[in-house]
C-alpha cells in the first residue's frame, strides 16, 4: 500500500505556537508570572538508545524547547527555563537530568514558583495526571517550591490539530509519487504477461500453419484406408 512517513513534527510552527499559547495562558495564573521557572519535563529513554542506537530524541527535545522559548521571547516573555527527563524504570541509565532530582535541586536553589510543561506528551495519561500532578507536585512542595502549576497536554488544541493536518497534506505529494511508481511497476508486470501470452499464442499458430495441412492429409488418408 502506498504510504509516506512524517519523521518528526517537533519543529513545526503550529506545534511550537500551540505549546507557547498554553504556557503563556498558564503563566497568568501566578501572582508574579515573570518570576516563574518554566520546567519542561520530557519522557526519558535509556541512554543506550541515544549513544549506541543513534536515536535523535535528546537533540530534538533540546531543539524543541529552544524553539518554544524563542517563541516566548518574541511575545515579550523572558522566563527562565530548564529541561529534565521523567518516567525512568529499571537499573539502566536513562537520559539526564532526571525530573525528580532536578525539582529537588531547584528547591534548594531557592526557586519558589515552578510551571511544569509535559513537553513530549500530547495527551493526558498516567505520566501527566499521576506522575506530574501528584508525585512531582508533592516533591516540589516538600522541596521548598511554594507555587506550582502545570500546563495541560495539547490534546485537541486547534492550532496543534490544524498543523498536524497540514503536515499530512504536505506529505500527500510523496504518496502520489509512490502511487505513480507502483502503477508503472504494475504496468511493467502486465506487459511481461502480455508478452508471454503473445509468445505462446504465436508459437501455437506457427505450429498449426506449418504442420496443420500435413496433419489434415494424414487424417484423410487414414480414414480412406480404413474405409476400404
Amino acid at each position: 500500500m502506498p504510504h509516506a512517513i512524517i519523521s518528526s513534527w517537533y519543529q513545526r510552527q503550529g506545534y511550537i505556537k500551540a505549546m507557547a499559547n498554553l504556557i503563556e495562558k498558564e503563566l497568568q495564573s501566578f501572582a508574579s508570572p515573570e518570576k516563574v521557572m518554566i520546567f519542561f519535563s520530557a519522557h526519558g529513554v535509556p541512554v543506550t538508545y541515544v549513544k549506541k542506537a543513534g536515536d535523535p530524541y535528546k537533540s530534538q527535545m533540546e531543539e524543541c524547547v529552544g524553539l518554544i522559548m524563542q517563541e516566548m521571547k518574541e511575545r515579550g516573555l523572558y522566563n527562565e527555563h530548564t529541561l529534565a527527563y521523567q518516567s525512568r524504570v529499571g537499573p539502566v541509565e536513562w537520559l539526564k537530568p532526571y525530573t525528580d532530582e532536578t525539582i529537588v535541586q531547584l528547591g534548594q536553589k531557592g526557586v519558589k514558583s515552578l510551571l511544569a510543561v509535559p513537553i513530549s506528551f500530547v495527551s493526558e495519561h498516567i505520566e501527566t495526571l499521576e506522575e506530574i500532578d501528584m508525585e512531582y507536585k508533592n516533591l516540589a512542595l516538600e522541596s521548598g517550591i511554594e507555587n506550582w502549576g502545570r500546563v495541560p497536554a495539547l490534546g485537541c488544541e486547534p492550532v496543534f490539530i490544524s498543523d498536524l493536518a497540514d503536515a499530512v497534506i504536505e506529505a500527500l505529494p510523496h504518496v502520489q509519487a509512490l502511487a505513480e511508481s507502483n502503477a508503472v511497476a504494475g504496468q511493467v508486470d502486465k506487459d511481461y504477461v502480455k508478452s508471454f501470452l503473445a509468445i505462446i499464442f504465436g508459437s501455437v499458430m506457427a505450429f498449426w500453419l506449418l504442420l496443420g495441412p500435413k496433419l489434415i492429409r494424414a487424417c484423410k488418408n487414414y480414414l480412406s484406408f480404413n474405409a476400404q
